[in-house]
C-alpha cells in the first residue's frame, strides 16, 4: 500500500471542513445573531433599558466574528470594527440601521457588495455585468502602506469594467490558508517573500488543521513566501499566485517558476500588477471554442452547407415548425454549422479553438492531454480500449463496469478476465474490487506465463453508489508486479473530485501525477533499493509474501500510463453526451498517440454537435474559477441532508442514508471512519485520515437512500413515490435503495423541498400503519421482510465456458468469439427463467450468447460466453428494474445450443499475432509529435 500521510500532509488534508466545521457559515450566522441583538438592543434603547450587559453581549458578537471577518472584503475588519466603536459608544440607533443595511447587502452580494457601496467613496457602483473576485494580499505591511499599494491598484482599475477586484490583506502564512479555504471569491494570490508563519489572531477550529504545517516550516527554514505557494497550490491549484521580493531577480532559484505564475521586485508599477493580475483570470475565464462560436453565430452568412436548420431559415420560414424556434430560441440555429472554418476548428483535427480549449482543459483537470468527446462516456471508454489494445492481449476489468467497457473489449478483440467486487448484500449493491484480488489475479497470470499478455486494468472510481479507490495505491503494486500496465479509471460520475481538495487526491489524474512524481524521485530510489535488499536475490514480487506485503516498482522499469474518462454532463454543466478524455501516459507520444487518432476517427461522429463541444469549454470555466466554491457547497448541502434525515425521528424510523459502515466493509477502513453524521461521526483528522489511507472510501454526495422500511422497493419508491407524488427525478435503484446525487445543480430550496416531501411520505405511512387492520399490518411486514431479510444473493462472475477460454485455467474470456458466434441464428435459443432453473437441475451447462444489463446502473449480469448460474437465474426473478438490456421477458435468456458449444469447443482459436509497437502518428489536438502545452 501506499506509504500513509506524513503529519504535514494529513493535516492540510481537511479540506472537507465545510462538511465539519464551516467557518464561512458560522461568520454569516453570527452576522444574523448580530443583526437579531441590535434589533433587540434598539428596542430597549427606545425604553431607556439598555445594561453594559446587553452592550457587553454585543460587543461578544463583533469579537466573535473578528477572527474570520478579517478574512473577507465585506464587510470587513475596517467596518466591524467601526461598528464595534459605535457600540461602544452607544450609538445604538445609527448602529441597528448600519448593521442591518450590511448584512442586507452580505446576504445578497457576499464579497462583491464592497462594489455596490460607495460606503468609503473609493470607488463607484459596478455594471452588474462584471465579474467581481478579490485578491489576496499575504504581506505584514503597515496599514499606511498597504493604503499607498491599494489606491494605486484602484486606479489602475480605472476603465475596466469586466473584471474587478478588490484587495485583501492578510498578514501571515496561516491567514493566508484560511482566507484561500474558506474565502469563495479568492481568485489571486500576491505573496510578499517574507512574512510571519503564524496569525495574530487565529480562527481557533482550523489552528490544530494549519499547525503541522507551520511547525514544519518552522522547522526546515522554509521561506514564508515558498510556504504560501506551495499549499496554495495543493489546496486550490487553479488560483493565480504571484511573487513580491525585495530581491534581485539575478541569480534567484528558478524554482519559483513552478510555484508562482510571475514575480514581481517590490510594488514598483501598480499598473503592470494590475494588469497581470487581470490578464490571469481573463485567461481563465477564456473560452476560445464557445468564443469563436459566439463571433460565428453573430455573422451575417449565407447558408450553402449541408444544415437546412443552419441560422433558422428552415425553422421560422415554416408555417409547421415555428415552436420549435419559439421554444428552443434563435442562438440554437445561429450557433449550428457543419463549418471548421471561421474559427470553429474540427473536433477530428483541432488545430485551433477546439484545440486551446482541449489544452486549457487539461491543465484544469491535472492531464498531460484532454480530448472532448460528443457520443458520452460510452464512447470515450470505446477509444481508450481501441487505443490501448491489440487482439488477443488481456483485460483485467471489474464486471460492474458500465456495459460500454465490454462492448468496447468485443471491438478490440481482448481477452477479459472479470474481477468480482466485494458485494453489499443487505443493499442489494456492489462495492469496489479489492487491491489483494486485484494481485492475486495478476500474480496468477505471472504464473500461468500469461503476464506479458496483461496490458489494462479497468475499474470504475466512483461507483454508481459513491465508493472511491485509492487509485495511487492500487497502481504502485500492480506495476510493482507489471511495469507498463495500463489503467483506465471511468470517472463518469466523479469529474467534480478535482476541484474539492479532499477528494482531488483520489482522482485518477492526480494519483498518476503523485506517482509519477514519487517514483522518478532519488528519495524513491534509496527506498526502493532497500526494500529490494530485504526482499533478497530472487523474485521480489513471487509468492505468498507478494499478496501480504506492499510491493514496490522499480524505477527502471516502471511506466505510468493512465487514462480517465469522464461525463463532465453529469456532475458538471455541460449538456447530455458532452464527456472528457484526460490522459497522464508517459509513453504517450511513442505508444498511444498514434492510435488514439484512429480510434478517435473511428467512433467520433464527422458531424460533432456544437452546442456539446462548447458546452465542455464553458464547464471547464466554471470550475476553473469557482468550482472549488460550487463543490464545497455541494458537500455542504450533502451532510445537511444525513443530519436532517437522521435527526428527524419520524423521517429516521423510515428512512435511511447509508453511510460509511454500511457501504465499505471494516476491513477496507483502516482509519475506522463509520460515518459521517450522528453519534461517533467523524471529525476533521479521521475524515483526513479515511481519504488520505483507506482502501475504499464513501463519497458523502452520494445519498443512497434505504427505503425497505416504508415496504417499498427502491423502483416502485422511485417512480410511486419520488416521481408520482413529489416531481423528483434520481438515476439508480437497487431492490431496496434509491439513490440521489447532490452536485452543484443541487440548492438548498431544493432540499428543503426533498425532505418536506419526504417528511409527508412519512406520516402519510405513519397514518395508514396506525389505521392498519392486523391482516394489513403482517402484509406490510412482509413486504418489509422480503426487501430486507429475503433478498437473493448477489451472483460473483460464473466464469465462461471452456469453448471460450482461449488460454485456460486462469479465467481468461473471448468476448468477441462468443458475441459474433450467435450472429448465427442456429446456434442460439431461448429458454425461461423457470425452463432455466430446470435444466441447469438436470446437468445442462448454459451459456449466454449476448450481454444482459439491467439499466440502470448499466453493468452486465450475463456477457457472452459466460456460464448461466443458479444464483444469477434467481437474482434475475427479484430485478426490479423494467429495463433490461438484452433480455426478453416473453422469450427468456438467449443462450447457445449443445451444438454450437461442441463446435466452438472444437475449433482452434485464432492465432495471435505478435505485439508490434505502432509508428509515430499525432492524436486529435496535436500538430506532430510535440504533446500538448498548457
Amino acid at each position: 500500500m501506499a506509504e500513509p500521510l506524513t503529519s504535514l500532509e494529513s493535516g492540510v488534508q481537511a479540506h472537507l471542513l465545510s462538511a465539519v466545521f464551516n467557518p464561512e457559515q458560522v461568520r454569516l450566522d453570527v452576522w444574523n445573531r448580530l443583526r437579531e441583538e441590535v434589533s433587540r438592543l434598539e428596542a430597549r434603547h427606545a425604553e431607556g433599558q439598555v445594561s453594559p450587559e446587553h452592550m457587553e453581549q454585543v460587543l461578544s458578537l463583533f469579537a466573535e466574528v473578528h477572527p474570520i471577518e478579517r478574512l473577507f472584503v465585506f464587510p470587513g475588519e475596517a467596518r466591524l470594527l467601526r461598528l464595534a466603536e459605535m457600540a461602544r459608544r452607544h450609538d445604538v440607533e445609527e448602529l441597528a440601521e448600519e448593521v442591518r443595511r450590511l448584512v442586507g447587502l452580505l446576504s445578497l452580494h457576499r464579497d462583491r457588495a464592497c462594489l455596490l457601496t460607495d460606503l468609503d467613496g473609493t470607488r463607484a457602483a459596478a455594471p452588474e455585468s462584471s465579474h467581481y473576485f478579490t485578491t489576496l494580499v499575504v504581506d505584514d505591511m503597515a496599514a499606511a502602506d498597504f493604503e499607498r499599494v491599494h489606491r494605486g491598484m484602484l486606479e489602475a482599475q480605472r476603465g475596466e469594467h469586466q473584471f474587478l477586484y478588490e484587495l485583501l490583506q492578510v498578514r501571515s502564512v496561516e491567514d493566508a490558508l484560511v482566507a484561500v479555504l474558506v474565502n469563495d471569491d479568492v481568485q489571486v494570490c500576491v505573496v510578499r517573500q517574507d512574512l510571519p508563519l503564524r496569525s495574530r489572531s487565529p480562527v481557533k477550529q482550523l489552528r490544530s488543521t494549519l499547525e503541522p504545517i507551520l511547525a514544519e516550516a518552522e522547522r526546515n527554514g522554509d521561506e514564508a513566501g515558498l510556504v504560501v505557494a506551495r499549499w496554495v497550490r495543493r489546496l486550490r491549484p487553479h488560483l493565480n499566485v504571484y511573487l513580491i521580493t525585495d530581491e534581485s531577480l539575478v541569480g534567484r532559484e528558478m524554482h519559483t517558476e513552478r510555484l508562482f505564475d510571475r514575480v514581481f521586485y517590490r510594488y514598483e508599477s501598480a499598473h503592470e500588477l494590475n494588469v497581470t493580475v487581470v490578464d490571469g483570470v481573463r485567461e481563465r475565464y477564456r473560452t476560445p471554442f464557445f468564443d469563436a462560436l459566439k463571433h460565428y453565430a453573430s455573422r451575417p452568412i449565407g447558408n450553402f452547407h449541408a444544415l437546412p436548420i443552419a441560422r433558422g431559415h428552415s425553422v421560422y420560414n415554416s408555417r409547421w415548425l415555428r415552436d420549435m424556434g419559439e421554444f428552443y430560441g434563435p442562438n440554437l440555429f445561429m450557433a449550428e454549422s457543419s463549418s471548421t472554418a471561421g474559427g470553429l476548428d474540427s473536433l477530428l483535427e483541432p488545430t485551433g479553438s477546439i484545440k486551446q480549449a482541449q489544452e486549457k482543459a487539461a491543465k484544469t483537470f491535472g492531464a498531460k492531454q484532454t480530448f472532448f468527446v460528443t457520443n458520452g462516456t460510452s464512447t470515450a471508454n470505446k477509444i481508450v480500449h481501441q487505443t490501448l489494445l491489440q487482439p488477443g492481449d488481456v483485460v483485467l476489468i471489474d464486471r460492474n463496469c458500465h456495459k460500454s467497457h465490454h462492448y468496447g473489449l468485443v471491438l478490440a478483440g481482448a481477452h477479459t478476465v472479470y474481477l468480482d467486487a466485494y458485494p453489499v448484500r443487505e443493499f442489494a449493491m456492489y462495492g469496489g474490487v479489492a487491491l489483494s484480488t486485484l494481485k492475486a489475479k495478476l500474480l496468477e497470470l505471472k504464473s500461468a506465463g500469461r503476464l506479458d499478455r496483461v496490458k489494462l486494468v479497468v475499474l470504475t472510481n466512483c461507483t454508481f453508489d459513491g465508493l472511491v479507490y485509492h487509485p495511487e495505491r492500487v497502481m504502485e503494486e500492480l506495476l510493482a508486479i507489471k511495469p507498463d500496465l495500463c489503467f483506465l479509471w471511468d470517472e463518469a460520475w466523479f469529474a467534480y473530485a478535482t476541484f474539492m481538495p479532499l477528494a482531488r487526491q483520489r482522482t485518477a489524474m492526480r494519483a498518476a501525477q503523485k506517482l509519477a512524481e514519487r517514483l522518478r524521485s532519488r528519495a524513491y530510489r534509496e527506498e526502493y533499493r532497500a526494500w529490494r535488499a530485504r526482499r533478497g536475490d530472487g523474485d521480489a514480487v513471487a509468492g505468498a509474501r507478494a499478496l501480504e506485503e506492499r510491493l514496490l516498482p522499480d524505477p527502471d522499469k516502471v511506466r505510468v500510463r493512465v487514462y480517465a474518462t469522464q461525463s463532465t454532463h453529469k456532475s458538471l454543466s455541460a449538456f447530455r453526451q458532452a464527456s472528457m478524455l484526460h490522459v497522464w501516459d508517459e509513453d504517450f507520444e511513442r505508444r498511444a498517440a498514434a492510435p488514439l487518432t484512429e480510434a478517435y476517427f473511428t467512433h467520433i461522429t464527422t458531424s460533432p454537435n456544437h452546442q456539446l463541444v462548447a458546452s465542455l469549454d464553458l464547464a471547464r470555466r466554471q470550475m476553473d474559477l469557482e468550482g472549488f466554491a460550487m463543490v464545497k457547497e455541494a458537500y455542504q448541502l450533502a451532510m445537511r441532508m444525513r443530519e436532517r434525515l437522521r435527526e428527524d425521528p419520524l423521517l429516521h424510523r423510515y428512512l435511511r442514508l447509508l453511510d460509511a459502515e454500511q457501504m465499505v466493509p471494516e476491513v477496507f477502513r483502516s482509519s475506522g471512519l463509520n460515518r459521517y453524521v450522528g453519534p461517533g461521526s467523524a471529525g476533521v483528522d479521521e475524515m483526513t485520515r479515511a481519504w488520505a489511507q483507506d482502501e475504499f472510501v464513501l463519497d458523502p454526495t452520494r445519498l443512497t437512500l434505504f427505503t425497505a422500511l416504508t415496504g417499498r422497493n427502491g423502483f416502485e419508491f422511485r417512480s410511486k413515490v419520488l416521481m408520482e407524488r413529489l416531481g423528483i427525478q434520481v438515476n439508480h435503484t437497487s431492490i431496496n435503495t434509491v439513490l440521489m446525487n447532490a452536485t452543484i445543480g443541487v440548492t438548498w430550496g431544493s432540499l428543503s423541498f426533498l425532505l418536506d416531501g419526504l417528511r409527508q411520505e412519512a406520516e402519510r405511512l405513519e397514518t395508514m400503519l396506525a389505521q392498519a387492520t392486523g391482516a394489513e399490518r403482517r402484509l406490510f411486514d412482509a413486504k418489509v421482510r422480503a426487501i430486507t431479510e429475503e433478498l437473493p444473493p448477489l451472483p460473483d462472475f460464473s466464469g465462461f465456458h471452456p469453448a471460450f477460454q482461449p488460454s485456460g485455467g486462469v479465467g481468461e474470456g473471448d468476448l468477441r468469439g462468443a458475441f459474433f458466434l450467435a450472429y448465427r441464428e442456429e446456434n442460439a435459443e431461448f429458454v425461461s427463467l423457470p425452463e432455466a432453473s430446470q435444466a441447469l437441475d438436470s446437468g445442462r451447462r448454459l451459456v449466454s450468447t449476448r450481454f444482459v444489463v439491467p439499466y440502470p446502473p448499466g453493468f452486465p449480469i450475463l456477457v457472452p460466453g459466460q456460464e448461466v448460474s443458479p444464483g444469477i437465474v434467481e437474482f434475475m426473478r427479484k430485478l426490479d428494474v423494467k429495463e433490461v438490456h438484452g433480455y426478453r421477458p416473453e422469450l427468456g435468456l438467449s443462450v447457445f445450443t449443445e451444438a454450437a458449444l461442441e463446435r466452438a469447443a472444437s475449433t482452434p482459436a485464432p492465432e495471435v499475432p505478435e505485439r508490434r509497437e505502432r509508428g509515430p502518428r499525432h492524436a486529435p489536438g496535436h500538430n506532430g509529435s510535440t504533446p500538448a502545452t498548457h
